[in-house]
């Protein structure tokens, strides 16, 4: 690709796109890529080992074809709860009824059906809830035997085979990982993906089970939609690599007035970590068969990006909607737009988080202060693992940040990160690189981007001895030939 500069999103907020039947073709993946798509979604509750593997390729193979780094998330599907079948395909709930729920596999019916999940009954008291069919549904157990729970119908409809159930008043013994997750986890791994979607957590033990089979391959990117993942949100975010609001499933198990709230406390405390969180679900849910979005929608992108996301995210808007393109153009339109915004940049810079007491962070929190006052258009961040590149986004400077790696898998972590600009540097891949070595390296590739002109200021942080984790402790501002 000869034009760098064309490569380079005009936004900090990253765009995560689902892919589907509606976008699983090469055209149609290179398509969303030069729409705006930072990260690609691989959904593994839908489609096989082989379908990912094609459109994993794919991804790679336009990598290597534009030379711009690009972030693979595969989100796992984990353990999902559902009612077992009914005689004619489907019953009407009446609220007000009993209905009861038990192990017995034989079809239901308006009375009962079975609930082939011995650990929901085992957790059950009376007055828990059971929400069904993605929260259409209300049922509020009365009694509760050695297999059986009696219910009472609080909220009825219709109930058709196989419908999920939710239960936002209990903490299940169940793993995060089920059976499926785990040939899934170790498919995407062996595939190269770089961040695990983690569904249905509500523990930190379910984030570290993933951290150490993961063992460092992939970041695992925790999914909040459990209310007892939001009891935990401390000790989760702590050994997470990183985050996403799933607010479909957090909607159907806490009351939608909560949601914002919810949403508004996972950014604010990942933004205070450092770690990237992305909002998802239903951002552009009426493209999915409109090729413009509702008023409401881009109010809600919008939202995200003043609250600071590091990403939003397209989900069946993009995987199998009619206007997979239209969807990530005007996301791309909308955060630009929210971006240029006076009133964006004051809330960025009223929100910046405080410095933590040690070196790198004073380094970092330096270099911003500096990009501020001498306006410059770049600041080259260079990075074994990533963490000091993560450090300076954590800041939210004007300055367009370079992450620079010797490491391609770091390379491709870094593109969720708010405003950084991914880069694989094989120059700095030397343990007796220079500070002349960088700062050159740095020019060069500023200037390849058309990012500065003679005269600009750039500046340059780093490590030394370079490619030591943590070390953090150098910055140099450069002047511009």
């Amino acid at each position: 690709m000869e034009d760098k500069a064309s490569l380079l999103r005009g936004r900090r907020t990253k765009i995560v796109s689902t892919l589907g039947p509606a976008s699983s073709t090469k055209e149609m993946i290179q398509t969303l890529f030069f729409a705006g798509v930072d990260v690609f979604r691989l959904n593994f509750s839908h489609g096989t080992h082989e379908e990912q593997a094609a459109r994993y390729h794919i991804i790679r193979e336009l990598e290597k074809e534009t030379g711009k780094v690009i972030g693979v998330l595969a989100d796992i599907q984990g353990p999902k709860l559902r009612v077992g079948n009914f005689a004619d395909g489907k019953v009407i709930l009446k609220t007000g009824a009993s209905f009861r729920m038990d192990l017995d596999k034989t079809l239901g019916n308006e009375e009962r059906v079975c609930l082939p999940h011995p650990e929901i009954i085992n957790s059950a008291e009376p007055g828990c809830r059971l929400l069904l069919d993605d929260g259409k549904l209300c049922l509020i157990v009365r009694k509760v035997g050695k297999d059986f729970l009696e219910t009472e119908v609080l909220v009825g409809g219709p109930l058709s085979n196989h419908k999920g159930v939710n239960v936002p008043d209990m903490i299940l013994p169940i793993p995060a990982l089920t059976e499926k997750d785990h040939k899934d986890l170790k498919f995407a791994l062996e595939l190269g993906v770089d961040f695990i979607g983690l569904s249905f957590v509500q523990r930190p033990e379910d984030v570290q089970e993933a951290k150490d089979i993961s063992n460092g391959r992939a970041w695992i990117v925790t999914k909040m939609e459990k209310p007892q993942a939001m009891q935990n949100i401390d000790a989760i975010l702590e050994l997470t690599d990183g985050v996403m609001v799933a607010r479909g499933d957090l909607g159907v198990e806490m009351p939608p007035e909560e949601v914002p709230l919810a949403q508004i406390k996972i950014i604010r405390k990942a933004r205070q970590l450092g770690k990237p969180v992305i909002v998802a679900t239903q951002m552009l849910e009426s493209m999915i068969s409109s090729p413009t979005p509702t008023r409401a929608e881009a109010s809600d992108i919008a939202t995200a990006v003043f609250e600071g996301a590091d990403a939003v995210m397209l989900s069946a808007e993009s995987a199998a909607g009619q206007y997979p393109k239209e969807a990530v153009m005007i996301m791309d339109r909308i955060i630009s737009r929210v971006e240029k915004d006076e009133e964006w940049r004051k809330l960025m810079e009223a929100t910046r988080e405080q410095p933590h007491n040690n070196v790198a962070d004073a380094i970092v929190a330096a270099a911003q202060k500096i990009c501020n006052t001498l306006e410059t258009p770049a600041v080259v961040a260079f990075t074994r693992r990533g963490k000091t590149a993560q450090r300076m986004s954590r800041e939210r400077p004007d300055s367009m940040i370079f992450g620079v790696t010797p490491t391609l898998e770091s390379a491709r972590k870094l593109a969720l990160v708010w405003g950084i600009h991914p880069y694989h540097s094989i120059t700095v891949d030397n343990p007796a690189c220079s500070v002349e070595d960088m700062v050159a390296e740095a020019s060069r590739i500023v200037q390849s981007y058309q990012v500065v002109t003679k005269g600009d200021h750039m500046v340059v942080i780093a490590g030394m001895p370079f490619g030591q984790a943590g070390s953090t402790n150098l910055i140099r501002v450069v002047d511009i030939q």
